[in-house]
């Protein structure tokens, strides 16, 4: 996948970073130009018609792990987007992927006392109808975090229709799941 940064993607890091939470599980980070990077999983979302509307990657790079996400089609706005503790995504209501993936026992969202989960990430901010590009680093290092995400169940990747509220527990009112994709090792 290319690493572009579109005015797009700039101006919707810039509103996560000026407008939103102070998200302390995750950053919007560009790639690091020659800096060797290894996509480990990866994953095709499909809404709940089982159509394609994007992919997304883990990508580890030295000793961070970052997820990388593309979406097309869908209405502008704001969508929550998360990882799900099961690897299963038996539409149309895609709740076969279970909860937030929480291993550390926290509240949700980076606003709350307790929170964040590992999870949670930051939401997508779409504002063309052309495919939206996003990168996220998780905070922990790969090493840590692999385990976590492919254990026994595996872990699904979840676009909810609505904004995370960084608050609520234990999903951040973000409405109906919309779609979904299992991370399956490359």
């Amino acid at each position: 996948m290319p690493r572009i940064i579109s005015t797009t993607l700039l101006f919707s890091c810039l509103t996560l970073s000026a407008c939103g939470p102070d998200l302390e599980n995750t950053q919007t980070t560009p790639a690091t130009e020659g800096t060797q990077s290894e996509a480990v999983a990866a994953a095709k979302l499909l809404n709940a018609g089982g159509d394609e509307i994007g992919s997304v990657q883990l990508i580890k790079q030295s000793d961070t792990l970052s997820v990388e996400a593309v979406v097309e089609g869908l209405e502008l706005g704001e969508r929550a987007f998360h990882l799900h503790t099961a690897g299963i995504c038996d539409g149309p209501d895609f709740k076969t992927a279970g909860g937030h993936l929480n291993p550390f026992e926290k509240t949700h969202g980076s606003q709350s006392e307790g929170g964040a989960h590992l999870g949670d990430l930051p939401n997508l901010v779409i504002e063309a109808r052309s495919p939206f590009e996003t990168s996220f680093e998780l905070s922990g290092t790969a090493d840590e975090l692999l385990p976590l995400i492919f254990d026994e169940d595996g872990t699904a990747v979840i676009l909810h229709a609505g904004p995370d509220d960084y608050v609520s527990d234990p999903a951040g009112a973000a409405g109906p799941r919309i779609a979904c994709g299992v991370l399956a090792k490359n």
